[in-house]
């Protein structure tokens, strides 16, 4: 029988066997070798992690784990019911439930315990997992985490190749409180979001979240590649500000290179046009453009039979669409007005035109590869539904 070992065929896997670091062989089970199933759902099998994070960030952190295979142990405040968001539900949902949508979002396939850490028994049973334990989840301000003795220097006295990743708001230096829009107001995002004649808009996600626990995903997956190597654990930690701040991309080099604040331009785009803009349809439905060059903007003048604005000087670049993205639009949108939706959607994609329809969330779980994404779990007798977040495949 051949293996596969972290990239090399071997017939004898204890070649490349580390004691201190292992991911597809248990440590305890050495003896019996087993076939590698390199499925999503058993890439992480013999990982257990342990989340004492809480609300969004660092719960979705464990969640990307559990989807692909691994044993995520969730610890939930026992004095206060567990974790909030279990209670931030909408006016339509049943008050009675033990969950909320917003918690199902971000927990599926976790075994939960309620632990009480302010108490030795509540200690001592999450020491117990963490001696077990790859890896540990955590948002703890640095303080907090060493007065309920949670923090790394402790925990990696249990286990030396432990990773424990912490998620925090302005970093685990600062004791300040971090929520997910006051970081979209700190980071920029917020004063760049919105029409123009709006304040400042927080999107309608916890984006930060959503990113500040992609990075701490990374670094997990550096970290655990690092202890193959060496067999030594490590401490791997992101702020929310950071996280960020890293994500600003173009933005952040308009300010840094060209000394340019971005302004609020609703969907626009400020180096590129007709991009962002909005365009009703015979049939009232909304499409939007991202026409990123000129060979681009060729082929969506010819699907809307408009030859005119290919000869018009002000259109020829992008440069010049861009100054003059005001007038180019109510053309466009003369044109649409009088398609149907389907029939310029087929035009343009037949043609490699950048186009799409903005659809409500109805409309977005209609589309099969939404629809296939859907994870469902019954909790406390309630059927739940969320997202799986591992959106890539991996075959071979």
């Amino acid at each position: 029988m051949v293996f596969m070992f972290f990239g090399k065929k071997t017939k004898n896997p204890t070649k490349y066997y580390n004691k201190n670091s292992v991911l597809l062989l248990n440590r305890d089970r050495l003896k019996t070798y087993q076939r590698i199933n390199l499925t999503m759902e058993h890439i992480f099998k013999d990982l257990k992690v342990v989340e004492l994070a809480s609300v969004l960030a660092g719960p979705a952190v464990g969640l990307f784990f559990a989807e692909l295979g691994a044993e995520v142990i969730k610890i939930e405040n026992k004095k206060t019911g567990g974790d909030v968001t279990r209670t931030w539900r909408l006016p339509s949902e049943d008050k009675t439930a033990s969950v909320s949508a917003y918690y199902c979002a971000i927990n599926w396939n976790k075994e939960v315990h309620f632990l009480d850490l302010s108490t030795q028994e509540g200690k001592d049973a999450v020491y117990e997992l963490v001696k077990e334990a790859d890896v540990v989840v955590a948002n703890y301000k640095k303080q907090s985490a060493k007065k309920l003795g949670m923090d790394y220097e402790r925990l990696k006295t249990m286990r030396p190749d432990l990773i424990y990743a912490n998620i925090s708001g302005f970093g685990e230096e600062s004791e300040r409180v971090a929520f997910d829009v006051v970081l979209q107001a700190e980071s920029g995002f917020m004063y760049m979001n919105g029409q123009p004649e709006s304040p400042p808009t927080k999107m309608p996600v916890a984006l930060i979240d959503v990113l500040a626990a992609h990075q701490l995903k990374e670094g997990i997956l550096v970290a655990l590649l690092q202890r193959y190597k060496t067999g030594k654990g490590a401490h791997v930690s992101v702020s929310l500000l950071e996280a960020a701040v890293a994500s600003l991309a173009n933005q952040a080099t308009n300010w840094l290179m060209g000394k340019h604040i971005p302004q609020r331009m609703g969907s626009l785009h400020p180096n590129i046009a007709p991009y962002g803009e909005l365009f009703e349809t015979k049939d009232e439905k909304l499409l939007i453009l991202s026409i990123g060059s000129d060979r681009q903007f060729l082929a969506l003048c010819t699907c809307l039979d408009r030859p005119d604005l290919l000869a018009n000087a002000g259109y020829k670049t992008n440069i010049e669409r861009v100054k003059n993205r005001l007038v180019l639009a109510e053309e466009l949108r003369a044109s649409f007005k009088n398609l149907a939706s389907k029939d310029i959607l087929e035009r343009c994609h037949q043609q490699f035109v950048p186009i799409g329809q903005v659809r409500n969330m109805q409309e977005v779980f209609e589309q099969p590869s939404a629809e296939q994404m859907i994870l469902e779990e019954t909790i406390d007798g309630l059927s739940t539904k969320r997202v799986r977040t591992a959106a890539f495949k991996i075959e071979g």
